[in-house]
């Protein structure tokens, strides 16, 4: 047993109400530069609906992720590496611009500078590639809300083998929102096909990062993430992605995404796992079999021979803590409603979902039965097949029986807590029959539902003694000028030089402006009082750096 540890993520898909919210808040932080206008680290896909890229989980046309070979081994879906020397010039298995969408602006000048006439003027749509007007036809969430349900709905992979029962009833099923992220997968299939070796996963958090100075733009981790999570960018000619928000989790902070969600549906915290088992874990024969494998991979760190092995691994103390208190770890492992996203694709993936419950809940009312009643709930469930089978596509390779046990834990523990809420004696019979306790039931409902920041975020901070090696891995994979402090290596807008490396300006800095009641009040030497980082900057006061100066740095 080798005992590592990982940052992981969970979302309750009950409770996004499709704001995007986090999607602006991440491209503000993350990919607000020259040659990343496309790019959207974390996006809200409505389903059911292409996505985005367009129809990312057509591994067939993608050859995204792993296989498994007859003799048990895996191998990349896209070819080996003499497949990719053969194509390294020339990736047939790209996404298009059109798959992801031509990134416009508008015409302000002609709306705001326009004379006096008798037609009201327009701003036509300007391709921000090309600088030429354009039709709009394709976005990053082009589904949302089911508006081209009928033109779009039926081209979803997911559908694929329910056809016969969403051709008729389409417009009746449902409607939810996935908010994605990358993966951070314990098995990464990117990783796995860069030949320049440029994409790592961190040892300390099992964050998977891009190396910015190895990275030689082949593009190759493109086509092996399934999830078409990594990005090309066409300024620098470099692969970028989400990276886990890794100056904020370093000190103990969420993710920009987790921070801002309006729905507060994110869970952040830390699984123990066996990394010995991950490769074994990967490679089960059944794809059905993938998502329990995946789950005996985690390690209780209640139990004493994993924290003596976690010790002897070099995990401190507070992370083994951390883990024991982790949301994540009780949902995935302890309440066992949370699912992965395409455990077939053999990559191990780190960012879980609870089903959303929603559709059985409206079908059941529009009928009108009561739709807090265990007993209706729980036929609902058994009888609406069409929704359980494209969630079940969704997380669990098909397999509808997990889905199903989520869905009535969901069931019953809203029939539990209406009573409570009511005032009554709440019914023990409930929890019983999905196999639970009140007290657990209520527990998951405390977080499901109605859980404080510290509850829905722990994570513990990185150590001062690991600095050293911190700061290198920031200069390595800095994909801004706070990391690797290098001019113009995004182009225009990548800032000045010379700056100190993201990891020891979050283990020296960021904790303070985070506590200080105003930016006033943190030392003279602090650096934040010359430049403003979106990534710690908390919206306290006028930092000195929000607008351009002259030379003596006085607003001009």
């Amino acid at each position: 047993m080798r005992v590592m540890a990982q940052l992981a993520m969970v979302m309750n898909l009950d409770k996004c109400i499709g704001c995007h919210t986090c999607s602006v808040t991440c491209k503000q932080a993350w990919t607000n530069r020259t040659g990343m206008e496309y790019v959207w680290f974390n996006n809200v896909e409505t389903r059911p609906g292409l996505g985005y890229p367009r129809r990312w989980q057509d591994q067939a046309e993608w050859e995204g992720g792993w296989v498994r070979k007859a003799n048990g081994r895996l191998t990349l879906a896209a070819g080996g590496r003499m497949k990719k020397l053969l194509n390294i010039f020339s990736n047939p298995k790209l996404p298009s611009i059109d798959d992801y969408y031509e990134p416009w602006t508008y015409d302000y000048e002609t709306l705001l500078n326009s004379p006096q006439q008798q037609q009201f003027p327009v701003a036509r749509p300007l391709s921000l590639i090309s600088g030429k007007p354009m039709n709009v036809t394709w976005s990053a969430n082009w589904d949302d809300d089911l508006g081209g349900a009928r033109e779009y709905g039926p081209k979803d992979p997911m559908i694929k083998g329910i056809e016969d029962k969403v051709k008729f009833e389409f417009e009746q099923t449902f409607m939810f929102y996935l908010p994605r992220i990358c993966e951070h997968c314990l098995n990464p299939a990117c990783a796995a096909s860069c030949p320049s070796g440029a994409i790592y996963k961190r040892s300390e958090d099992g964050i998977v990062l891009v190396d910015q100075e190895r990275c030689r733009g082949w593009r190759m981790c493109i086509s092996g993430c399934p999830y078409k999570k990594v990005y090309f960018n066409h300024k620098t000619g470099k692969a970028e992605k989400c990276t886990f928000c890794y100056p904020r989790v370093e000190v103990g902070i969420p993710t920009v995404c987790s921070e801002t969600c309006v729905g507060r549906l994110r869970y952040i915290g830390l699984m123990l796992y066996d990394a010995d088992a991950v490769l074994d874990a990967a490679s089960v024969e059944n794809d059905q079999d993938l998502f329990a494998a995946q789950r005996g991979v985690f390690l209780d760190p209640e139990d004493p021979a994993v924290q003596r092995e976690a010790e002897r691994a070099g995990i401190p103390g507070d992370w083994i803590e951390a883990a024991r208190k982790s949301p994540v770890k009780r949902l995935i492992m302890d309440y066992q409603v949370a699912l992965p996203l395409h455990p077939e694709y053999r990559t191990m993936p780190m960012v879980w979902y609870i089903p959303p419950l929603s559709p059985v809940v409206d079908v059941v009312k529009e009928t009108g039965h009561d739709a807090e009643s265990q007993a209706n709930l729980f036929a609902a469930i058994d009888t609406l097949r069409i929704p359980v089978e494209y969630l079940a596509n969704l997380f669990t390779a098909g397999d509808v029986a997990p889905v199903n046990e989520v869905l009535k834990k969901l069931a019953a523990m809203r029939s539990y807590m209406r009573d409570i809420n009511l005032g009554r004696d709440g019914n023990a019979d409930i929890p019983a029959t999905v196999g639970m306790g009140e007290e657990e039931m209520y527990e998951m409902f405390r977080l499901l539902a109605i859980a404080k920041y510290a509850d829905r975020y722990v994570i513990p901070t990185a150590h001062a003694e690991q600095a050293h090696a911190l700061e290198e891995l920031a200069t390595d994979c800095a994909v801004s000028e706070y990391g690797g402090g290098q001019s113009a290596a995004f182009g225009e807008g990548s800032g000045r030089g010379g700056l100190t490396p993201v990891a020891v300006e979050n283990l020296r800095v960021l904790k303070e402006t985070q506590t200080a009641d105003s930016l006033e009040e943190l030392p003279g030497e602090n650096p934040l009082r010359g430049r403003v980082n979106l990534l710690n900057w908390d919206g306290k006061g006028m930092p000195d750096g929000i607008f351009p100066g002259d030379k003596t740095g006085t607003p001009q």
